[in-house]
C-alpha cells in the first residue's frame, strides 16, 4: 500500500468542526496515512469570543492543544481534508486568510495534483453548507487540486442527509451525531484511497 500524507485543516468556532476534523484524521490513520491535524489562525477579536461562552470554551481548550497550519504543512500532504462553518454561504474569513496565503506554493506549482476534499456545518439543514464546500473547492480549482466529493458512494453518505458535496453537520447540540462522524470517517478514507491511487 502506497504511504501518503495528509493535512486536516480545519476552523471551528464552537467545536462542531474540530469534531468532524478528528473523525476524519481517524479514519485517515486507519487508511494508512500519517497524518497532520492543524487548525487555522482564529482571527476574531477576544471580545466576540467571550460573548459567546461556547466559542471562548473550545478556543481556550484547542489554542495550545492543536498547531496552527502553515504552508509547511501543505506543501508535505499528498491530500488536503478541510473543514469550515458556514459564514453566511460562504467559508470564515479565518479560511478565507489562509487559502489567501498559499501564494509561494501556487505559484511554484506545489499546490498541484494533490488530492482535496471539503466538509461543512451550519445551524440548520439549508444554511449554506453546500455553498460553503463549494466556495472552498473553487479555490482548490485554481490550485490545479484534484477534488474528490464523497458523491454517493457509500450508504453513511445518505445517513448522514445525502450531501454528495461533502459532509455537513447541521448542530443543534453540541456533539456531532454519530451518523455525520461516520460520513466524515467515509469521506476521509475515500480521499485518502483515491491520493494512495494517484501517487502508486
Amino acid at each position: 500500500m502506497t504511504s501518503v500524507n495528509v493535512a486536516v485543516v480545519y476552523y471551528s468556532s464552537t467545536g462542531t468542526n474540530y469534531q468532524l476534523a478528528q473523525a476524519a484524521e481517524q479514519a485517515a490513520k486507519e487508511a494508512g496515512a500519517e497524518v497532520r491535524l492543524r487548525r487555522v489562525s482564529e482571527l476574531a477579536p477576544q471580545a466576540a469570543i467571550d460573548s459567546n461562552p461556547a466559542w471562548k470554551t473550545h478556543y481556550e481548550a484547542t489554542k495550545d492543544l492543536i498547531p496552527v497550519a502553515t504552508l509547511e504543512d501543505l506543501e508535505w500532504a499528498d491530500t488536503f481534508i478541510f473543514s469550515a462553518p458556514t459564514r453566511f454561504g460562504n467559508m470564515p474569513s479565518q479560511m478565507k486568510q489562509f487559502f489567501d496565503l498559499v501564494g509561494p506554493l501556487w505559484a511554484q506549482g506545489k499546490l498541484a495534483n494533490k488530492v482535496v476534499t471539503a466538509m461543512s456545518s451550519a445551524q440548520n439543514p439549508h444554511g449554506g453548507q453546500e455553498a460553503t464546500i463549494l466556495s472552498m473547492y473553487t479555490t482548490m480549482y485554481h490550485w490545479g487540486a484534484i477534488v474528490v466529493a464523497p458523491g454517493y458512494t457509500n450508504p453513511a453518505v445518505f445517513s448522514a442527509g445525502g450531501n454528495p458535496y461533502g459532509t455537513t453537520a447541521t448542530m443543534n447540540s453540541a456533539t456531532v451525531e454519530e451518523p455525520v462522524l461516520a460520513a466524515a470517517r467515509h469521506q476521509s478514507k475515500r480521499a485518502v484511497e483515491i491520493a494512495q491511487k494517484l501517487k502508486g
